[in-house]
């Protein structure tokens, strides 16, 4: 039987970047032959004598992705004493990013898992958005971190697409004179939920242009004024009952929209 040759991986974080490197390196050597151990959250010197003892036994690199400047310097001075060969993998670049950008590094562990989570978080509010798109799913609604409440063409999907691009997870439920709100919407918090409103004139000029790009007629009952006031009363009086703070979103665009919402939420909870 062969007998395999160790890397020790080593790292302030997970270390799974390191271990990547090691195992693409590897493919180049029979890396069939190569046993990687990983060391991950190393954050003291006594993390760094465990791991240099067994690498001195073993006769084996250390591969590490440390970015706390002392440990680094601890496990680079104790490698050298011990004849360990132990390569830094990260420090060359981020010595070439701070000379060609003029900027410093944090040094702070965990930083790109940090990225990974927000990024997730992204994706996830992203689809809550869709999933709970115009008032398709009540349960939504108790699940959202805000719930935007308001009759068609207020911008309230796009609104929702943008708040997810936030990380909120955001429902929207249209307010429509034939249809009842669900039950949902007066069991949540007044504080996560926002009614949008408009301008009559706005809505009438939105809609009609709206029924135009369908090919449809601009008299049609959707653009009426009178259809649009029953409308915005019957709004009124659901936004009222839930005691919900009330946006008017004329002649805003989406991202000026969304900051008001956030700044009303802040004064209600802290995000």
């Amino acid at each position: 039987m062969v007998q395999k040759e160790v890397v020790y991986v080593v790292s302030d974080s997970v270390g799974e970047t390191a271990e990547f490197v090691v195992k693409a390196v590897a493919t180049q050597f029979n890396g069939g032959q190569v046993e990687i151990r990983r060391n991950s959250y190393v954050d003291d010197i006594e993390d760094i004598e465990d791991v240099i003892i067994l690498a001195r036994k073993d006769h084996s690199i250390i591969a590490y992705t440390i970015v706390i400047p002392e440990l680094k310097d601890y496990l680079d001075k104790r490698a050298k004493e011990e004849g360990i060969m132990a390569v830094d993998l990260l420090n060359p670049l981020m010595n070439a990013f701070t000379t060609r950008f003029n900027k410093q590094p944090h040094h702070q562990p965990g930083l790109m898992r940090k990225l990974d989570e927000e990024y997730f978080r992204k994706i996830e509010a992203i689809e809550f958005a869709v999933k709970y798109d115009d008032g398709r799913d009540p349960r939504g609604i108790m699940k959202a971190d805000i719930v935007l409440i308001g009759v068609s063409r207020t911008s309230k999907t796009p609104l929702s697409m943008y708040l997810a691009h936030k990380r909120f997870k955001v429902a929207n439920v249209p307010l429509v004179p034939e249809v009842p709100p669900p039950d949902e919407l007066f069991k949540i918090p007044r504080k996560n939920c926002i009614g949008l409103i408009i301008s009559p004139d706005k809505l009438n000029e939105i809609r009609t242009e709206r029924l135009k790009a369908l090919g449809l007629g601009s008299k049609a009952n959707y653009a009426s004024f009178q259809r649009i006031l029953d409308e915005l009363d019957y709004a009124e009086k659901i936004m009222k009952r839930v005691g919900c703070p009330i946006i008017n979103v004329s002649n805003k665009a989406i991202e000026e929209t969304a900051g008001l919402i956030l700044d009303v939420l802040k004064k209600e909870r802290s995000f």
